[in-house]
């Protein structure tokens, strides 16, 4: 008689012998995790690649062509393939030169003031003895709710002499009389609108990762007799550098893309032309002038521009970050 030791030692080779095979039903789980990740990446593809991809390579492509007119002029123009003489003539171009200086000037102004400013006010409002916070962070970033180009014609008419309360404001601490809107004074107008309208909006990405940060190292930071400064300084600001490092890149973009507030100001000053940003001076060769190649060229080069800075930037910061 076979004992059941027995019979299982002598199963027990068979059973080692006999090939492993993969269960179907895990086989077929997985094919059907695979058909349903397909089936949620293929639709943000398709958007993708027609609504980011596809417009980036027609303006590069549009950037190498140009209009050639037949015989005198008379005729109607032809579109060949001009190379690279559109980025030549936008690099050469003394206006797309004067519009990259202001921007360079506008983001000196512009970046420092909006983080800075949206900095200071998380921080203050993460502080526990201000009353009522969650009103005043809807009244910071209230602005940012504003489309920009309503924000611009707000402060347009602020800015005019005639009805500027600033100007007189100025006037009365003895500045003499200041026109908001003129040469000198025109990008740091431009400036105040920008910042008006995005330090809300970066207080409350900062404010965000204020909250994330575990209560029990402030606990821990008042057991060691620090006060609101030293806390803010050696806890909150520290982990706050990843949203700082991300608000940066967003205002360096941003700068780069500055279009709505010049736009608004070119109508009611003569300080703003229409190549005063390159943005603008984009818009203008399209819809004004029909140069559509010419101010593709603009586009791609802006964008070369954006890419390269922002690249410098993040390597530089994690660079820091490594030592």
């Amino acid at each position: 008689m076979v004992t059941k030791d027995q019979f299982a030692a002598a199963a027990l080779p068979a059973a080692a012998a006999r090939p492993h095979r993969p269960h179907r039903r895990r086989q077929k789980a997985g094919n059907s995790l695979t058909w349903r990740s397909a089936g949620l990446i293929v639709p943000f593809a398709v958007i993708f690649f027609l609504f980011l991809i596809l417009p980036i390579g027609y303006a590069v492509y549009q950037s190498f062509l140009g209009q050639q007119s037949s015989g005198l002029g008379l005729g109607p123009s032809t579109t060949v393939f001009a190379g690279l003489s559109n980025y030549w003539s936008a690099i050469t171009s003394p206006q797309f030169g004067a519009g990259i200086g202001r921007i360079a000037i506008f983001g000196l102004i512009n970046i420092p003031l909006t983080i800075g400013l949206a900095l200071l006010f998380a921080l203050i409002l993460d502080a526990s003895a201000i009353p009522c916070r969650g009103l005043f962070r809807v009244i910071y970033f209230l602005p940012y709710a504003i489309p920009g180009v309503v924000g611009g014609i707000l402060w347009a008419f602020l800015y005019q002499p005639q009805l500027s309360p600033y100007s007189d404001m100025l006037s009365a601490l003895g500045a003499g009389q200041v026109n908001l809107l003129s040469t000198n004074m025109v990008i740091w107008s431009i400036a105040n609108i920008v910042v008006w309208e995005f330090a809300g909006y970066n207080m409350l990405i900062l404010t965000a990762t204020l909250n994330a940060i575990p209560a029990e190292q402030y606990e821990a930071a008042r057991i060691d007799g620090c006060g609101r400064v030293r806390e803010a300084i050696r806890i909150k600001i520290p982990q706050l550098r990843p949203a700082l490092v991300m608000t940066v890149l967003f205002a360096i973009i941003g700068t780069l893309q500055l279009f709505n507030e010049p736009l608004v100001l070119s109508l009611v000053t003569k300080s703003v032309t229409t190549t005063y940003t390159p943005n603008f001076m984009s818009y203008t060769e399209a819809f004004s002038n029909d140069d559509y190649y010419f101010a593709a060229a603009i586009s791609v080069i802006l964008a070369v521009i954006t890419a390269a800075l922002s690249f410098i930037f993040l390597t530089v910061v994690n660079r820091r970050a490594a030592r």
